[in-house]
């Protein structure tokens, strides 16, 4: 019995040691890092105007200095190995290598994306080029018949596996192939190009993946290089036309008034909802953010972990 009771308070100790080892080893004195995205990005436009920082959404200006700019994978494994830093990422890049920080009380979950409780929420978008300005025919057919697999329950169980959130639909792929006979052909030799967020990556080749499949095994060419590419290289006269252009874009925000401009209304639209996720590394003690606390590290008030953990 002594051995029993010996063994089990060794056990406490270890599990109480093993809760609290990272408060143990964080130094709350040490400067905080900022990690934020380009201001091309959409998840950058997301954050800051949802924290209640909208100039710095694109200007650089009025963040505090020393802050880091890294696309989303870049943040993701800084926070790997950064103890004091902070970023943001999709909810779709989540993984247990960092740690995810509740907002305002509420933890980041598809769940609680659809049922509206966390805040940092934001659209996945989509824009293609107008009716007659692609490549060809074949490739005109398809990226419609792939716009309209986006509104299918095949798609949202895709979407949905991929950590993003689907839009409600009841329509399947089954029920709509025939008004779509490109599909049937061979496309093994027609190329489709798709760009705009990284944010969307995921989503995007998962999407794509499954489609060629179902439409004659066309190419999915993926180049993903930040929100605003989603209307220059599929709309934007200067650009659409170069060796960058697109006939698929994704946006992982609302589109500017100036690019919806002119632009068909059948060719842009929503792909899906996403959260935005505050992260930190492991050995942070801190788990609960709000949009002040943000606010005041990222323009700089809040210059060391003490300042906030401490307020």
């Amino acid at each position: 019995m002594k051995k029993l009771g010996l063994a089990l308070i060794l056990a406490v100790i270890l599990t109480l040691s093993a809760c609290t080892s990272d408060q143990a080893t964080f130094d709350e004195t040490s400067s905080i890092t900022a990690y934020t995205r380009d201001t091309t990005s959409g998840t950058r436009a997301g954050f800051f105007g949802r924290i209640d920082f909208s100039e710095a959404e694109t200007s650089d200006d009025v963040l505090v200095e020393g802050f880091v700019i890294k696309d989303n994978t870049g943040i993701m494994t800084a926070m790997t190995t950064d103890e004091y830093g902070i970023g943001y990422v999709s909810l779709s890049s989540v993984n247990d290598t960092i740690k995810a920080l509740n907002y305002n009380g509420v933890e980041p979950t598809v769940a609680n994306v659809i049922n509206n409780t966390y805040g940092l929420k934001r659209p996945f978008n989509w824009m293609v080029r107008d009716e007659g300005d692609f490549p060809s025919q074949d490739v005109e057919d398809l990226v419609y018949a792939f716009v309209a697999f986006l509104e299918t329950t095949d798609a949202s169980d895709i979407i949905a596996n991929n950590g993003a959130v689907a839009l409600p639909s009841t329509t399947t792929w089954d029920s709509i192939k025939a008004d779509y006979p490109i599909i049937n052909q061979d496309n093994s030799d027609v190329t489709v190009r798709f760009g705009g967020s990284d944010s969307i990556q995921k989503v995007a080749m998962a999407l794509t993946q499954a489609f060629t499949a179902k439409a004659g095994n066309f190419v999915a060419e993926h180049d993903h290089t930040g929100s605003g590419d989603a209307y220059k290289r599929t709309q934007d006269p200067a650009i659409k036309d170069t060796s960058v252009g697109k006939d698929v874009g994704f946006a992982s925000r609302d589109f500017y008034d100036t690019e919806k401009t002119g632009v068909n209304p059948n060719d842009f639209g929503q792909l899906a909802w996403d959260a935005i996720v505050v992260i930190v590394h492991l050995d942070n003690p801190w788990s609960d953010a709000t949009a002040e606390q943000l606010k005041k590290i990222y323009d700089g008030t809040f210059t060391t972990w003490a300042d906030l953990i401490g307020a």
